[in-house]
C-alpha cells in the first residue's frame, strides 16, 4: 500500500522539489499551500506524514500542526517542519505543537528522506 505524505508549503518551487523527492521514493503526495488549505484536506483519510513550512500566509505552520492534533484521525501522524527558520525558539514552538522533526531549507533530498523513513507510520 502506498502511504500517503501531506505537503504543506506557500512556495510552489519548494511543494514541487518535495513532491518529485518524495514521489521518486513511492510515496503518494497531496499538497496544500498553507494551514488553512492543509486542515481542508484533513477530512479522515488516512495521512501517514505531514511535512510544513512554517511561515506561511492565511495560517502558519505551527498553528496548522496544533490544530491537526486536535484531530483525532490525525493525533499521532508525524508532522516534519521544514523551513528556513533555525531559531531555536521556533523549534521548541513546533515540538511543543507536535512537530517530529525540523528540517532547514535548503534540504538534500537524501536528509529529507531519512527523516521521512524514521518517522512514517506503518
Amino acid at each position: 500500500m502506498t502511504k500517503t505524505i501531506l505537503v504543506v508549503d506557500d512556495s510552489i518551487s519548494i511543494r514541487q522539489v518535495v513532491g518529485m523527492t518524495l514521489k521518486g521514493a513511492g510515496f503518494h503526495v497531496l499538497e496544500a499551500v498553507d494551514g488553512k488549505d492543509a486542515l481542508s484536506k484533513c477530512t479522515g483519510d488516512k495521512i501517514h506524514l505531514v511535512i510544513s513550512d512554517v511561515n506561511m500566509p492565511n495560517m502558519d505552520g505551527i498553528t496548522f500542526v496544533t490544530e491537526l492534533k486536535k484531530l483525532a484521525a490525525y493525533r499521532f501522524t508525524p508532522v516534519i517542519m521544514l523551513t528556513t527558520e533555525g531559531a531555536e525558539e521556533k523549534k521548541q514552538a513546533g515540538k511543543a505543537a507536535g512537530a517530529k522533526a525540523w528540517v532547514v531549507k535548503p534540504f538534500k533530498p537524501d536528509q529529507m528522506l531519512d527523516a521521512v523513513n524514521k518517522l512514517i507510520l506503518p
